[in-house]
Order: C-alpha cells, then structure tokens, then sequence
C-alpha cells in the first residue's frame, strides 16, 4: 500500500493566521503535510525528515533582537525552504540581510513584477507588461519590509513600496515571498506552492482521496483489531463520512448511536434515522436524551460552560449505550483539524482557545472508552471529497456544518426547550428559502440564532413584545476564514417575511454582517 506520508512538507507555525490555509494549500498539491512550532528542536526535526520546509507568516519584527527565528539546524537539514511574509524576512536577516519599518504599509491587492528569473517563479504570471515584464496580482500584509538582500540572494520581484517582494537562492533551494500565496486573492498562489512542493521539493501526489481512504482502513483495522466501535452520530457530514468509512473497515464492528438530545434542527432526528440506518445499511441505536441535556443546561448561559456540558453528557449517553453492548471498547468521533485548531488542541499547542469544540475541548478525563478520530488531520474540503469517494449522496456531503452541540450554541445564554423551538422553526424557514431561491450550495453555512432579547412590534393594531432571531450565511473555502454571504434583500425581506408572521413569538429579524476574523461563523 501507498505510504501517503513518505513526502511531506513540514510548515512551521510563527503565529500568522494564515498558516492553516498554507497547509491546506499543500494538501490540494496532494502533498502530506504538519504544522509545527517555529522553534522545532533538531532531533523532531530529523524525525519528521521533510522534503522540504516552509515558514509562515507572523505579527512580529524580523528587525528587532527578540525576534522569533528558526533554528539554524533547519537550514542545514538539506532541503528547500519557502518564507512566505515574516518568513521571507526572518530568513533575509539570517543571512545578513536587512528589514525594516515600511514608511508605507501594503494590506491587500498588489501587482508585483519580476524582476529576474529563478525556479520558484519562472514562466508563473497574471500578465506581461508594456516594458515586456511578468506581473502577478498578490494579496500583501505587511508593515515591514526587506531593504537590503542577503548575500546569495537574488531579488526576483518588486513593488512600488517593496522593492524586494521575493527573493531567491536557486543553487540552496532558498525562496522568500513577502506577498501570501496561500491566499484565494493570490491569483497565482496555488501554482507557486505546487511548483514549491513538486518541483523543487520533489514530492509527488500521494495525499489524495483515494488513498487517504485506504489509509484510514489501514489504521483502523490494526488499532482496532475485534474490538466493537460506537460511533456517535450526530447526522453532519463529519460523522456521516467517519460512518461510512468504519463500516467500510470493520463492518458489524461498527455500531452508531444517535443522541436525539432535543438540540437538533427540524425533523432532524427522522431524517438522521431514515438515512442511515435504512438507506446505508449501517445499525443505528437512537437514544432519547432531551430532558437529560436540558436539565444539566439549566440556568447556564456561559458558551464553554455549555460546550462542556454538552460533550459530557453526550459520552454519558455513549457509555449508557456502550454498557449495553458486549465488547465495545472505542468511541469513534467526527472531529477534524479546524475542531482541533480551534480548541488549542493542535501539535503545537500554544494556540489560544478561541472556543472549545464538544468532541475535544469538552470529553470528561474520566471517560473509559477509548477514542477513535480518523479524520482530526483533516480540513473540512477534505472531509467531503472522502465522502464522495465513500459513494455518499452529494446532498448529504454538501449539507451545510451544523455543530456538535447543536442549536446548544445558537441560543444565546441560557438553553430552554421554548427557545430551541422557536429557532428550528426560524431556522427551517431559513433554508427553505435558500433552496427556493436556489442559494442554497452557493453559501458554505447558513442558520438561524436566537436571541434572548425581546423587542417592540406590531401586528395588525396590537402591539406584540416578543424574541429576536438573528440570520447568519457566510461564504468560505475551508471554515478557518469566512465572508459574510451577500444575499439578496429580497430574499432576505421573504425570510424575515415568514419568520414574523408565522411565528408569533418573533417580533424582530437581523442580519450579520460580521466575517471571520474577527467574529467567529457560530456566535457561541
């Protein structure tokens, strides 16, 4: 079988938000890749035995004397190294070059010239200019810049504000961009980091889907052996494709339970049933918990409060069931990267918490299963394309996330069993009017929050005094950024439309217009 983690890049982490996207950029390469901390010592380094390295971004000063900086066995290690931003200027001044304070700051669209050839750019343009030169629209973020070249050094493009916008070292392997090809606005981006890791590197296309699958197999079948597997199901396309997968591994083995835990969308919990355990085959226990979930939220309104209490209760609920079953000894979970990211559970374990996902931030110590995630490398896009090759339906891979803790998080404060009625059925209105307008699979996510606030209106001649419901649709590639989607107003006034008047206790409908970063996609 295919080792699919023979070639990899190793990416290291200098605190830019960008360094998920660089590594997911590698991936669609095909290429296998980790994040790691900067100051990665010698000996994980050998370990690890990269094709080659690349160095993120960062919010620091290359120029100042406490800079973060790599350690210098990583220039020895043998292998091309790419330094996209800060990691272009950390590596200038390695090798005496100079960086600092630009007079004037690039956030956003540039248009860089080549200024000379080398292997990373050659023949890699948006256009050819008047004068006969190459030209690439790039997205830039940057305050500092490099003012002297290092020796070995070629300058091979510019801006107006950035004479040196990359540099280049052909005979090393050496490369720095100051502009981010990792990026969606980077026309160019994706080509730049396959020339990086195929041709310079030297790494073929082994991460792919197909044998990312036989992978997986692989490892479940020699981590479980006999043992029976419980797998909770929650209906999103994480834990569908984690389903589809195990019962491709282990067969009978595989056990799904559904915890119907009154936090779900409309008619969700028969959808769910109907799904998978008539049209997949797969057996499927479903466990009424509502009034167990609803009890222990009781009164609590803090978001990680109730994250806990929600995944808590979730492996209550998987063990009960568990304890009914003879040999089951592994709790399997759709947990991915971002979950990961996100709950500053990442290798590199500094990340600070943004918000704590239930499958990682909120798991009791004292569970006794043990766990089972064959997807926590995996980014969302990822994910799907597994699914698809699994021969899972299309609609049910593309179904917009909903997460773990359901509308746990998209009521705001304290969970009550009145409010999670009112927003399934906003909720229901939502995307039944996205589907109308035929809208639906050109956002990434869209639902609906509630908000425990009252607000003045009026209906006929009577005034009512009853909640708010907030709608959110975002457009995202990989869910660790995302756009706040433009919807039309009329479809947005139909929407608003039907949630007043057919919901007597909605008395107000907003719309956010908030993009990640800074917001986040869920509000809690």
């Amino acid at each position: 079988m295919t080792d699919i983690h023979a070639q990899k890049i190793l990416v290291l982490d200098f605190g830019s938000q960008y360094t998920q996207l660089i590594a997911r950029r590698v991936r669609e390469a095909g290429v296998y890749c980790e994040i790691r901390d900067y100051d990665i010592s010698e000996a994980e380094a050998r370990r690890f035995n990269p094709r080659g390295v690349i160095f993120s971004g960062g919010p620091e000063s290359a120029g100042e004397r406490a800079a973060p900086a790599p350690p210098d066995h990583l220039y020895a290690l043998g292998v091309p190294i790419l330094g996209i931003c800060y990691g272009l200027q950390v590596m200038a001044e390695r090798f005496g070059g100079k960086v600092e304070a630009s007079p004037k700051s690039e956030f956003g669209f540039a248009q860089v010239i080549m200024e000379s050839q080398c292997r990373l750019l050659r023949g890699i343009e948006d256009r050819i200019d008047l004068d006969g030169r190459a030209q690439l629209d790039v997205w830039m973020s940057h305050g500092d810049k490099v003012s002297r070249a290092p020796s070995g050094f070629a300058i091979a493009a510019a801006t107006d504000s950035a004479p040196i916008a990359a540099l280049a070292d052909d005979e090393r392997g050496f490369y720095g961009l100051q502009f981010h090809p990792e990026v969606t606005h980077t026309a160019q981006g994706q080509r730049i980091i396959e020339r990086f890791v195929h041709e310079i590197c030297g790494c073929e296309s082994l991460w792919t889907a197909a044998n990312i699958i036989d992978d997986a197999i692989a490892m479940v079948r020699d981590k479980v052996g006999g043992d029976r597997v419980l797998l909770g199901l929650s209906g999103g396309v994480d834990s569908a494709v984690v389903a589809a997968l195990l019962h491709r591994a282990i067969g009978d083995q595989l056990c799904c339970v559904f915890v119907d835990n009154g936090l779900l969308r409309l008619r969700e919990g028969d959808q769910v049933m109907a799904t998978f355990a008539a049209n997949m085959g797969i057996r499927v226990i479903r466990a009424n918990a509502e009034e167990q979930f609803l009890e222990k939220l009781r009164g609590v309104a803090e978001p990680e409060a109730k994250r806990r209490i929600i995944g808590n209760t979730f492996v209550e609920v998987f063990e009960r069931e568990a304890a009914r079953l003879s040999g089951v000894r592994w709790l399997a979970q759709g947990t991915i990267y971002p979950d990961v990211i996100e709950s500053a559970g990442a290798r590199t374990g500094k990340a600070r918490v943004i918000k704590s996902h239930h499958n990682v931030g909120g798991l009791p110590e004292t569970m006794k299963l043990e766990l089972l995630e064959p997807l926590r490398e995996l980014f969302k896009d990822e994910v799907r394309k597994l699914g698809l090759e699994l021969g899972l339906p299309y609609k049910m891979v593309y179904r917009h996330p909903f997460p773990g803790p359901g509308l746990g998080v998209r009521v705001i404060g304290e969970v009550r069993k009145e409010y999670c009625e009112v927003l399934r059925r906003a909720d229901a209105i939502f995307i039944e009017e996205l589907h109308r307008a035929e809208v639906y699979d050109q956002v990434s996510q869209a639902f609906a929050v509630f908000l425990p606030v009252k607000s003045v209106g009026v209906v006929g001649d009577a005034r009512r005094y009853a909640w708010v419901i907030g709608l959110r649709a975002v457009e995202t590639v990989d869910f660790m950024t995302a756009r706040w989607a433009r919807l039309d107003v009329e479809l947005l006034e139909a929407v608003s439309n039907r949630i007043m008047n057919e919901i007597p206790d909605v008395s107000r409908v907003t719309y956010d217009i908030s993009s990640k970063p800074p917001a986040t996609i869920e509000w809690e």
